[in-house]
């Protein structure tokens, strides 16, 4: 209030209420990989980071799938070589479980010659499950070759970022396991040490395999290291989904069409038919390889819903080609659970017992004695399973953090309610910064953050009774601050939340009772 010089009537208003805590998102994860392109009408988005809330926003700044290449190769178990019958049975029992399709008396196997690209598919799999606003960096394009140092930058990119709360990586599954681990390392060091508000969702290398014959849940923990593992959780196992269709699929798919083309003329002979169709199915069959197309000649997609109609042969290749592309690690599809959980329930609800959209099954089928290991192990570092249960679906059946020993961040929603919180009520605390120091401007916080904790106690984001017993602000000269700190511009604020923590073990006892009647 100014000092009146002049007589008169003056109005002063007075602000009656303390400014309010928004609560920040605490769903928007940042995707990092390779795409197709990267531009906005013209403008390249390589290596920034880019808004999207949609599979056709993705698609229309950077493209579709990449082309996926697969060479068919012979498996032979050599049962001529001098090796007793007892071994050579085991090697053709093993060969026999590896091989992806078989023609007569010979198994073949689908190798795929070009590296795989996991982001695009994965970004379906991460809206099919409710995802929403995310960020995307591009590092690259399906031309480059995929690099621990690429997708290392891509991390740096995200510091300029305030918003993104999740760091989600899937093509790290096509690095080296050397360069996939220090990869989820820097993940994690983004997450816990630099920015400390974010959540790192990381797969298991290999972890579409069985875990006591590929040892891939014991060389992720043993690799992974100790650092900021509260800010991380890993699922297991990869999945089996149903994103990519067998309309998406041709012939083009195939590398060595040559033989393709063999192999369905040998099937042509076997299958008894009639003179006049044999000739018009080889006919179509030689197209395959046919260098100029003529006008009488299908076209690729006429060619390939034809040969699919006609060649059993041909449409078992590409259901094995299909289910080699729908095999995802579950990285992004969690990141749409954690999206579809916090809007639906709250971030302080456990993204756990939720079942899995467009998933098949899980690649790996785990028993409850295999998930003991998985979720409690001497070393803390919980791995979540995700399970197949009958009459329920493809379930995720864990809740924990990296940080499994750890009493004070053992569950994701606990350390994920914690980062909202905080960064809710930073943001809200800037508004004083340069305020005086005094008591108006402590009850003035004070009111602030409690008003915002009821809200949040309300929702039942913290647990206790009474507000009272959910939380507690203390803030003011003897009670967090001296008059030293005073002196030295430190205003200092405690907060005491008691957080809602899942119930991930129900115990239900039952005792016989004397009759009484």
């Amino acid at each position: 209030m100014g000092q009146y010089k002049t007589p008169g009537v003056y109005i002063v208003e007075k602000n009656a209420f303390p400014n309010s805590v928004v609560e920040v998102a605490t769903a928007v994860p940042a995707f990092i990989g390779y795409t197709e392109r990267a531009d906005n009408k013209g403008k390249s988005l390589l290596k920034k980071a880019w808004r999207i809330s949609s599979m056709s926003e993705f698609i229309n700044f950077y493209g579709g799938p990449p082309e996926s290449k697969f060479k068919i190769t012979d498996l032979k178990s050599d049962k001529d070589s001098g090796s007793d019958k007892g071994a050579e049975k085991t090697a053709a029992v093993v060969l026999a479980s590896e091989a992806d399709f078989s023609s007569g008396d010979t198994e073949y196997l689908l190798d795929q010659e070009n590296k795989r690209f996991f982001l695009y598919h994965s970004m379906m799999l991460f809206f099919q499950n409710g995802g929403g606003a995310c960020y995307i960096v591009s590092v690259g394009k399906y031309s480059d070759s995929i690099e621990k140092p690429k997708l290392s930058a891509g991390i740096n990119v995200l510091l300029k970022e305030q918003e993104p709360t999740m760091v989600v990586i899937p093509d790290a599954m096509s690095l080296a396991q050397a360069d996939c681990i220090s990869l989820q390392q820097a993940m994690l060091g983004h997450c816990g040490r630099v920015m400390k508000n974010r959540f790192a969702i990381l797969d298991v290398f290999d972890g579409y395999k069985e875990a006591q014959d590929s040892e891939c849940i014991d060389n992720f923990r043993n690799n992974l290291g100790t650092n900021n593992l509260d800010f991380a959780a890993a699922y297991y196992p990869w999945l089996n989904t149903s994103i990519v269709q067998k309309s998406d699929l041709s012939f083009r798919n195939i590398s060595n069409l040559d033989k393709f083309q063999a192999l369905l003329k040998a099937e042509l002979d076997i299958i008894q038919k009639d003179e006049k169709k044999n000739k018009e199915i080889a006919a179509k069959i030689a197209e395959l390889t046919a260098k100029t197309k003529t006008d009488t000649m299908s076209t690729d997609e006429e060619l390939h819903k034809i040969l699919s109609a006609v060649c059993p042969l041909y449409d078992i290749v590409m259901v094995a080609i299909k289910d080699k592309l729908n095999l995802l690690p579950p990285s992004a599809g969690m990141a749409g659970v954690y999206t579809m959980v916090d809007n639906s329930r709250g971030v302080w609800k456990a993204p756990a017992n939720v079942s899995l959209n467009a998933v098949v099954s899980p690649s790996v089928e785990i028993t409850h004695d295999q998930q003991e290991d998985l979720n409690v192990t001497t070393a803390g570092k919980s791995i979540n399973a995700i399970r197949t249960f009958i009459g329920e679906g493809t379930l995720v059946w864990g809740a924990r953090t990296l940080d499994g020993n750890s009493l004070d961040w053992r569950y994701i929603n606990v350390r994920r309610t914690m980062i909202m919180l905080e960064e809710s009520i930073k943001l809200a605390t800037k508004a004083y910064v340069f305020e005086p120091n005094v008591s108006n401007t402590w009850v003035t916080i004070k009111s602030m953050i409690s008003n915002f904790l009821t809200g949040i106690w309300k929702r039942g984001g913290l647990a206790g009774a009474t507000p009272d017993d959910a939380f507690g602000v203390f803030v003011g000269l003897g009670e967090t601050m001296t008059p030293q700190d005073i002196l030295e511009g430190m205003l200092k604020v405690t907060v005491l939340v008691a957080l809602s923590r899942p119930a991930e073990f129900i115990e239900i006892t039952f005792q016989q009772q004397l009759q009484k009647s």
